[in-house]
C-alpha cells in the first residue's frame, strides 16, 4: 500500500477510536481563534429533517442504501466534487475499503485496498478542506477524506498550509458514549449545545472541525451499522482494516429531496440511536 493512502486515513484512525479525545477537541473549538465557533449563530442543521428541494445523495451499496442530504451552502467545493464524480459514474462498482468497527467506513476507491488508479484527475484530490460551525461529525455524517497538505514546514508553522481532500469519503457511525465520557464532554465547555447534540445523536467528537463534513444521513442507519461491523483483514503495516468480502458502492444517485417520496420516515433525530 502506498504512503499516499496512509496520509488519507492517518487522521481519522488516530482520532476515531479514542473517546476522550473529544473533550480536548471541544475545548480547542471554544478557545482557538483559528477555529472560532459563534454559539449565538450556530445552527445544528444535521438535526433537521431535509426539506423539499434539498440536494441529496442515495448511496447504493451491496448491503443496502444510505440516503444523505448534502450541504453545498456550507461545503460547496466538497459537494461539487462528490456530485460531479457521482453523476459521471465514477463511484459505480467502487469499494468500501476500510471498516473501523462501530465507528466509520471509508469508500469510493476503484481498488479494494483504497488506492487510486494512475489515470485519476489529480485536481479531484486537491479540494481544499472546508470547515463550518454548522457541520459536525455526528453519526451519519458524510465526510471527505484527507489526501495531503498544500504547504511545507514553514507554512504549517505559520498556519498558512491547506489541508486537501479528494474523491474518497467516509460515513461515520459512533464511538461509545459512556456515562463518564458524557459528563466530561458536557464539562469541557460552558455552553453544552454541541456536547448535548453529540450525546443525543452519537458520532465522533474528536473529529470536530478536523474533517470536512458535507452531508448527513437521514435514512439507512441500519446499513451504516452493517458497514461498520464487517469481517476484516488487518494490514499491519498501514494499520487499517480491509473488509474480507468485496463490499461495493454499486452507484451513487444525486437528486433532490421530496417529502412525498419519504412518507412515513422518521426524523433524523429519531433515527439516530445510541451505540
Amino acid at each position: 500500500m502506498t504512503k499516499r493512502f496512509r496520509v488519507i486515513l492517518m487522521g481519522i484512525i488516530a482520532c476515531a477510536g479514542v473517546s476522550f479525545a473529544g473533550v480536548a477537541c471541544m475545548q480547542y473549538i471554544s478557545s482557538s481563534t483559528s477555529s472560532y465557533i459563534d454559539m449565538n449563530t450556530l445552527e445544528l442543521v444535521q438535526k433537521e429533517q431535509p426539506e423539499d428541494g434539498d440536494p441529496i445523495a442515495v448511496i447504493k451499496t451491496s448491503l443496502g442504501d444510505i440516503k444523505a442530504v448534502l450541504y453545498p451552502e456550507y461545503a460547496p467545493n466538497a459537494v461539487e466534487n462528490f456530485t460531479e464524480l457521482a453523476e459521471s459514474g465514477y463511484y459505480d462498482n467502487t469499494y468500501v475499503f476500510q471498516s473501523e468497527p462501530g465507528v466509520y467506513f471509508s469508500a469510493g476507491s476503484p481498488n479494494k485496498n483504497g488506492d487510486l488508479n494512475d489515470d485519476m484527475d489529480p485536481e479531484r484530490e486537491k479540494v481544499e478542506q472546508e470547515l463550518h460551525q454548522n457541520l459536525w461529525p455526528f453519526r451519519g455524517a458524510l465526510c471527505s477524506l484527507v489526501t495531503g497538505e498544500d504547504g511545507g514546514f514553514w507554512k504549517r508553522l505559520k498556519g498558512e498550509s491547506k489541508i486537501l481532500n479528494g474523491s474518497r469519503f467516509a460515513v461515520l457511525n459512533s464511538i461509545d458514549f459512556t456515562d463518564d465520557f458524557k459528563k466530561e464532554l458536557r464539562e469541557s465547555d460552558s455552553n453544552t449545545l454541541v456536547a448535548d447534540a453529540f450525546i443525543e445523536l452519537g458520532g465522533v467528537p474528536a473529529l470536530s472541525q478536523e474533517i470536512t463534513v458535507f452531508g448527513q444521513t437521514y435514512e439507512g442507519f441500519d446499513v451504516i451499522d452493517k458497514l461498520t461491523s464487517l469481517k476484516y483483514e488487518k494490514d499491519e503495516e498501514e494499520d487499517i482494516k480491509i473488509p474480507v468480502e468485496d463490499i461495493m458502492i454499486e452507484t451513487i444517485e444525486i437528486g433532490t429531496y421530496s417529502s412525498e417520496d419519504e412518507t412515513g420516515n422518521k426524523s433524523v433525530q429519531n433515527q439516530n440511536t445510541q451505540k
